[in-house]
């Protein structure tokens, strides 16, 4: 399986469903809190260019918020 990585805030709650979503597909992936951790953040804006979250990896693959149907497709669910 891919690696997957998402950039995240507490407040956030597409990033609470993305997560949500994840753990339902019993899918594993790193969490990264961009809100508490500046060198995080620091890299998201640098990797995809965005301020807002959540930002989600799935391997070389970006998406912007919590698309379903393309996280799906590009874990192959």
């Amino acid at each position: 399986m891919k690696e997957v990585i998402i950039y995240t805030t507490q407040t956030c709650g597409y990033c609470k469903m993305a997560k949500e979503f994840f753990d339902a597909n019993n899918v594993q992936y790193k969490d990264y809190d961009v809100g508490a951790d500046l060198e995080k953040r620091k890299e998201m804006i640098e990797r995809s260019g965005q301020m807002g979250v959540p930002v989600i990896f799935v391997g070389d693959e970006m998406t912007v918020g919590f698309d379903k149907a393309k996280l799906s497709s590009l874990l192959s669910l």
